[in-house]
């Protein structure tokens, strides 16, 4: 081999490690895990704290990261007003409430996507889809209510607890809430149908608290495992969360 064509070999040779080094990089980026955003959605006082609580001590037990979050956060600022409104001590216009709700998920957005890609799976006692079901019940259009949601982290699984509405009136402090009213919460249960999905699960809650949560963890931990090298996708349009 003359001297010169050695050259050009090593030089290709070396080039190719570095590009294999490369690819090897960004494997590895692209598939560090993250963390599943997993939302409790359903009507007042169909068990969803109660299940959230459950799974975080469950999954905790089994080794995973994970973090406990309700909407509406009544700490912040916009919290407060909410806070305020439902528990009937401050009047607001129902559209005025309805943007209220949304920055308050907005306002967490980053908080969220950190915990995310640092491999924390959210537990999330509401998110967008109460706001819409909540302000379209009133008769507010359903799609004015989805618009200012478009683009929040897109859920892996969505936890819908149904429940009947005579178990729903008999549980404690019924009643002591804004929309804590059987035919309202009809309406709301309906309008939850329409949004449903593909990552929809629905999970009757008139059994026992044990039952339900023995469902709800093996539906959560299968989606755990499955998400973790998925990338986080916007709600209700195209594209990554980066």
């Amino acid at each position: 081999m003359f001297p010169h064509t050695r050259n050009i070999v090593q030089i290709l040779s070396s080039h190719k490690v570095f590009i294999n080094y490369q690819n090897t990089i960004r494997m590895k980026v692209s598939t560090t895990p993250r963390g599943s955003l997993i939302v409790f959605e359903g009507c007042d006082r169909s068990g969803k704290t109660t299940q959230c609580a459950k799974l975080v001590e469950s999954l905790q037990a089994q080794g995973e990261e994970v973090k406990l979050m309700k909407f509406p956060d009544r700490t912040t600022t916009i919290g407060t007003l909410i806070n305020n409104y439902l528990q009937m001590s401050q009047e607001l216009d129902d559209r005025v409430v309805h943007l209220l709700f949304s920055a308050n998920r907005w306002e967490a957005i980053e908080s969220m996507k950190k915990t995310l890609k640092a491999g924390t799976t959210l537990i999330v006692d509401r998110y967008a889809f109460s706001g819409i079901a909540y302000s379209a019940a009133k008769g507010l259009d359903l799609e004015w209510c989805r618009s200012p949601d478009i683009g929040l982290i897109k859920p892996d699984k969505v936890i819908y607890l149904s429940v009947n509405e005579q178990i729903m009136s008999e549980r404690v402090n019924y009643g002591n809430e804004r929309y804590e009213k059987i035919d309202f919460q009809k309406c709301v249960h309906n309008i939850f149908l329409q949004l449903q999905e593909p990552y929809w699960q629905n999970v009757s809650a008139d059994g026992s608290i044990d039952v339900i949560h023995k469902e709800i963890n093996t539906i959560v931990s299968e989606t755990i495992r499955d998400s973790k090298v998925k990338p986080l996708l916007k709600l209700w349009t195209d594209g990554e969360i980066l």
